[in-house]
């Protein structure tokens, strides 16, 4: 049995070794480049696009490619060896005098099937989506107190249903919108009785919500920005869980940015503008054990605003690719 318990104990710590030894990082923002780099080899960098301008969105697509942005108003397909596959000029396509106000932005994109991409402008306040060439396919207006720029939304999903799922910063509220447009669930981000604080970092406070995501188990994973904070919320509305600022020992969340279920059930999420002392992104058990962090200011800088973290299979086709790219 001793012999036996002791095998078991070192294939499971092989598995998990081989696992983090083949775990990728992709982020974007940043330096204004979009990264896949390397936390078991000292982060090398092993792929990097550079880009001008900011990004809030980044996707791996299943043939491998990155589907994210280059400034506010450009969407780019970047396969990870031939460069710019697609792109698509918000600026230029799909406009009216009536749907281009003076400032309009983009902060969430999508790959929808058959090619189609969502689009989600703010300013304009609407959702998109586009063929394959541009061609508009669907228009759907966003339920916003007052159009916004820069901040009536940052990210978005498309889920399953065909429901929207939104992250309406400026109004600091999550909506579920259907496949017409309706709101069929909302969700105000909590203050839990603190005052407001300007400031992106550590300092700062708000309701500024960046992410929400459904869970496994059909509730909502919301990421709160600025309120330094991950919510778990039922589809009643009642906080089931919740993971505040100060409660990973000897972490400081800041801007709560990105979320990632794992099929475990641990979480990873981003953690933005926290400065050089605090990790970029973290992996936590459900009862807030850190089993894993991120932090690469020498890629990243302290604007890591999205990432993306992929294991196994995936990590390895990325390897695989790249390699067979020199």
């Amino acid at each position: 049995m001793k012999t036996t318990i002791a095998a078991l104990v070192a294939l499971f710590t092989l598995a998990t070794t081989l696992t983090a030894n083949d775990r990728l990082v992709i982020g974007a923002e940043g330096k204004r480049s979009v990264a896949i780099v390397d936390p078991s080899d000292g982060n090398k960098v092993l792929w990097q696009h550079n880009l001008s301008g900011p990004v809030h969105n980044l996707h791996l697509l299943p043939n491998l490619n990155l589907l994210t942005q280059d400034g506010w108003k450009n969407i780019i397909e970047i396969d990870l060896t031939e460069g710019i596959v697609w792109n698509y000029d918000a600026a230029e396509s799909n406009r009216t005098k009536a749907n281009t106000p003076d400032k309009f932005e983009v902060h969430a994109v999508q790959r929808l099937d058959k090619g189609k991409t969502m689009i989600v402008e703010s300013g304009s306040s609407r959702i998109i989506e586009v063929g394959a060439k541009g061609k508009l396919l669907k228009e759907l207006p966003l339920q916003v107190s007052e159009p916004n720029g820069h901040s009536d939304t940052r990210q978005v999903h498309k889920l399953d249903n065909g429901h929207y799922l939104v992250a309406h910063e400026a109004d600091q509220v999550v909506k579920e919108y259907d496949a017409d447009g309706k709101v069929v669930w909302e969700f105000p981000i909590p203050l839990f009785g603190k005052e407001p604080a300007r400031g992106h970092g550590p300092e700062g406070f708000g309701g500024r919500c960046f992410n929400a995501i459904k869970a496994k188990n059909g509730n909502y994973l919301i990421a709160t920005g600025n309120g330094h904070s991950v919510l778990e919320v039922t589809p009643e509305k009642e906080i089931i869980w919740k993971l505040e600022q100060n409660d990973l020992e000897g972490i400081t969340l800041a801007w709560v940015t990105t979320l990632q279920e794992l099929d475990n059930g641990n979480l990873i999420i981003g953690n933005c503008h926290a400065g050089p002392d605090n990790p970029q992104i973290i992996e936590i058990t459900r009862d807030k054990k850190v089993v894993w962090s991120f932090n690469d200011f020498e890629t990243f800088g302290n604007a890591l605003a999205v990432s993306l973290v992929v294991d196994g299979d995936t990590a390895k086709a990325i390897r695989a690719k790249l390699a067979a790219s020199k």
